[in-house]
């Protein structure tokens, strides 16, 4: 139960910080920069999101180190990235699926399913980077 609640927690935390992050790109990066830019730009600052999240919600939460426990905390919270970022278009714009994923810039599409697997890995990751937790 504790890792599904710190998996939700996760997801809440970096969705959280990426809608306004979204926002920012969108409104100012965006028509200065361009799409791929804007989202390029915008990785690494979710990559330390990530890092921070997983670091203080395992911490918080008390998540036990052992890489399983901790990498199904990310599992759920990669799963709850993925049906928000494909129905969020689908329930907002009444765009398909195949569409949406179709709209997406290459480069920056597949930087960003690198950085969701990153997302999903963190919490694990953050064991060996805080040596508080072995």
């Amino acid at each position: 139960m504790r890792t599904l609640k710190a998996g939700i927690l996760y997801f809440l935390f970096v969705f959280g910080v990426g809608f306004v992050l979204g926002i920012i790109r969108t409104l100012l990066v965006v028509p200065r920069l361009g799409t791929r830019t804007a989202e390029l730009l915008e990785q690494p600052v979710m990559l330390v999101v990530f890092v921070i999240a997983a670091k203080l919600l395992t911490k918080r939460l008390a998540v036990p180190p052992a890489p399983l426990i901790r990498l199904g905390m990310g599992g759920i919270a990669l799963f709850l990235v993925v049906v928000t970022e494909l129905a969020l278009p689908v329930l907002l714009m009444g765009v398909s699926v195949r569409e949406y994923i179709g709209s997406r810039d290459p480069v920056s599409g597949a930087v960003f399913c690198a950085n969701l697997c990153l997302f999903a890995a963190m919490p694990a990751f953050v064991t060996r980077l805080n040596t508080t937790d072995r």
